[in-house]
This record gives structure tokens, C-alpha cells and sequence, in this order.
């Protein structure tokens, strides 16, 4: 006897016809499967990549720690993947919890969730999830590498060269007259300004930066964002990703071969018109 798992798709189907051999049972077993595939079409999550500006939200107007939280609260995400390392996450909460104060150095780093995210969690309802793949020793490392192939004389030209790289970048964005602007940074104008660079410093020096590296940490940064994406499949959520603007444009090359979520722009999110 055949088991029924040994059928392709196609063939369950013609299966199931088969088996309702009435035109108007089959019209019911259609519409059926059709509204099972429109649920599970509407199911898919909501994902906004959300470009942050770490210490620039302390000192720019335009994307200021009050810009960014009301952003957050309009966005209103039941998720957030964070640039926060796990390994970290759970005394910083405690910290927080305890004392109003997060104590933790790395972490302080970035007042979008010292002072932004972290307090919001007291005041909404989203699930905030750590899916950084930075460690201390991994910082270290990049910094000390980074240093000595800047006194290389045998790097000059390399160093030299990211420098141009970087200048290039910087005048573009400046050139746009929207440098801090939230809607800008989370453009795709914005991505191709800040690859100006990246793929510069990528190109020269992932692989001497080891998992430090641009796309080494990308990818390991991606990887736990993928985990948390494929535990939430087909929820229905909003899922919002908070991490430093020039990851965004490596993420959404990424996320856009996925076919079970919904990626949507800030302005869809914030509920205007493009």
C-alpha cells in the first residue's frame, strides 16, 4: 500500500480530486486549499532593517535618542534583534532591572539601547532578543590588527587607499544634505554610499581581521538573526533588526532571498507613503 508521505505535492492533489469526484466537492476542496495558501501568504512577518548611528544619536538633532524612541513606538515591532552580544544580554537586563542603569562597557556604547530600547522594554510589549556575534577578545584583536597594518610602511599604499575609500564615502553622505537623517540612513542611497567604503576595507582586510573581519562578523551576526527568524516563521509579527547603519545594506542582500517574511520600508512602517 502506498503511504501517503511517498506523493509529491502535485500528485496529493490530484489525489484528493480524485477521491472528492464531484464538481462540487471539488470546488469546496479548492477553495479550501486556496484559503489555506492566502493564510499562510498573511502570516509572514513584517521585517524593517533599522540602520542606528551608536554615539551620533547623543549629539544630532535629526536622529536624536527622543527621535529614535518615538520612531520605536510608532514602528511598535512584537520583536527586536539586537546589537547587543548574548553573552552580555542577560546581566545587562539584571543591571537595568536593579539599578535603572545598564552596566556593562560594551553595551554602553550604544545609547540606542541604553537609553532608547532597554527602557522601552519597561513600557511595551516586544520581546528583545541579543543576536550580536561581536566578543571582547574579537574587538581587541581588530583594533590591534587595524593598528599595525596602519604602521606597516609595507601596507602604505593598502591604508592609504581605505583612507581615499572612506573620505569618498563620508562626502557623499555629507553631499546628500540628509547626513542624519532617519529616512535617509535607512535608504538605499544611503547603502551605496556606506559600500563605498566597506567593500574597500572588506576587500583589503577581512581576512587578516579573521572573524573580525567585515564579512565574517556579517555573516556570524546573520546567522543568529537567521536562527531567530526561522523560531518566528509565519507569525504574523513585526519584527524589527536595530543594528549600526552599514551592516544594513550586507542584511537586506541577504534577507531578500527569503520568501517567508515581508521586508518593509521605514515609511510603511511609520505608517506613511514612500
Amino acid at each position: 500500500m502506498e503511504t501517503i508521505h511517498e506523493h509529491s505535492q502535485d500528485e496529493l492533489l490530484q489525489l484528493s480530486l480524485n477521491h472528492y469526484n464531484t464538481p462540487m466537492k471539488k470546488l469546496i476542496l479548492l477553495c479550501s486549499l486556496s484559503f489555506c495558501l492566502s493564510c499562510q501568504t498573511d502570516s509572514k512577518n513584517e521585517v524593517l532593517v533599522l540602520g542606528m548611528v551608536h554615539d551620533k544619536h547623543l549629539t544630532e538633532p535629526s536622529y536624536s535618542t527622543d527621535v529614535l524612541r518615538a520612531m520605536i513606538r510608532a514602528i511598535d515591532p512584537d520583536v527586536i534583534l539586537a546589537e547587543i552580544p548574548s553573552d552580555r544580554f542577560e546581566d545587562a537586563m539584571q543591571s537595568y532591572e536593579e539599578t535603572g542603569v545598564v552596566n556593562d562597557s560594551r553595551i554602553a556604547q550604544f545609547p540606542e539601547y541604553v537609553d532608547v530600547i532597554i527602557p522601552l522594554t519597561q513600557e511595551m510589549d516586544f520581546e528583545l532578543i541579543p543576536t550580536s556575534a561581536w566578543t571582547e577578545e574579537m574587538a581587541e584583536n581588530r583594533m590591534a590588527t587595524m593598528r599595525s597594518i596602519r604602521d606597516d610602511p609595507n601596507r602604505e599604499y593598502d591604508w592609504q587607499l581605505y583612507g581615499m575609500a572612506r573620505f569618498k564615502s563620508d562626502s557623499i553622505k555629507a553631499a546628500s544634505d540628509r547626513e542624519f537623517d532617519p529616512y535617509w540612513i535607512n535608504s538605499p542611497a544611503y547603502d551605496r554610499a556606506a559600500n563605498v567604503a566597506l567593500k574597500i576595507y572588506n576587500d583589503l582586510f577581512n581576512e587578516e581581521l579573521g572573524a573580525g573581519g567585515w564579512d565574517n562578523i556579517n555573516q556570524a551576526h546573520y546567522a543568529n538573526i537567521t536562527k531567530e527568524l526561522d523560531a518566528r516563521a509565519n507569525q504574523g509579527k513585526r519584527i524589527l533588526i536595530t543594528y549600526g547603519a552599514g551592516h544594513k545594506g550586507w542584511f537586506l542582500n541577504e534577507l531578500k532571498q527569503r520568501d517567508d517574511i515581508q521586508l518593509i520600508s521605514l515609511h510603511k512602517a511609520m505608517g506613511m507613503s514612500n
